[in-house]
């Protein structure tokens, strides 16, 4: 684990959370096919708002994560962003994600 002070233009922080979160239904037959896929895009998501994950870990049924988030981002409005997004990209991804819940 890094211990390094990062700093903004008047501050040096330290900022790390422990997050855990799980997908609406819980379905374990998703993560266990895309689990890489999954791995990539919270890390693309991550990069793209200057998050650094420090540790992770997908199990089948949900997410946990140690974050370095930022001072200027909330938790809660970037756990937001990341449901919100890695949805959508997954569901963009794999298709036959929602054809499976409707039958």
């Amino acid at each position: 684990m890094t211990n390094k002070a990062n700093s903004l233009s008047h501050t040096k922080w330290v900022c790390k959370y422990h997050i855990v979160f799980t997908p609406k239904y819980r379905r374990k037959i998703i993560y266990n096919q895309y689990k890489e896929s999954i791995r990539d895009i919270i890390k693309q998501l991550c990069a793209y708002k200057g998050v650094e994950i420090i540790e992770g870990h997908l199990m089948p049924d949900h997410i946990h994560m140690l974050v370095s988030i930022p001072p200027k981002i909330s938790v809660s409005s970037f756990m937001g962003y990341l449901k919100d997004k890695s949805a959508l990209m997954i569901a963009g991804k794999h298709r036959q994600i929602i054809s499976e819940k409707r039958t």
